[in-house]
């Protein structure tokens, strides 16, 4: 992903990048995919009724990962209080949905690679509200 590079570009950014807010970032959408793919393949499992709540969460957290990443990539102005609450509701989705993909990630490996995204995303998101400073 090119997050890094583009964001330290931005005029009002300077060059001065938050790390761990650009790391999140990428977490962010690198979890949103695998949420996405994760369901598909869900629903394409024959017990499909077994892994209904996989789906709505693996759902639940691509949208709430899409919008976390798509809010901490504008530098334009700030709100850095809605953008900390945004990182923790964020981590709080990949902490559920990575617990519900780890109970089938033993038959289904798609559920243990979501698992995977879903835990590097959570830490990803806790690290960047603790650098995020409100105003």
């Amino acid at each position: 992903m090119h997050v890094h590079e583009i964001i330290a570009t931005h005029p009002d950014v300077h060059g001065s990048v938050n790390h761990a807010l650009l790391d999140c970032i990428e977490h962010c959408f690198d979890c949103e995919q695998a949420c996405i793919v994760c369901a598909d393949a869900c629903l394409a499992e024959e017990e499909v009724d077994a892994l209904k709540q996989c789906i709505r969460l693996n759902l639940d957290c691509a949208d709430v990962c899409r919008a976390t990443g798509s809010m901490a990539s504008r530098r334009t102005g700030s709100n850095e209080l809605l953008l900390r609450e945004m990182l923790e509701v964020c981590r709080a989705a990949c902490e559920i949905c990575g617990q519900e993909c780890r109970r089938h990630a033993a038959e289904h490996a798609h559920c243990r690679v979501c698992a995977e995204a879903c835990a590097e995303c959570r830490d990803s998101c806790e690290q960047a509200a603790l650098s995020v400073r409100p105003s």
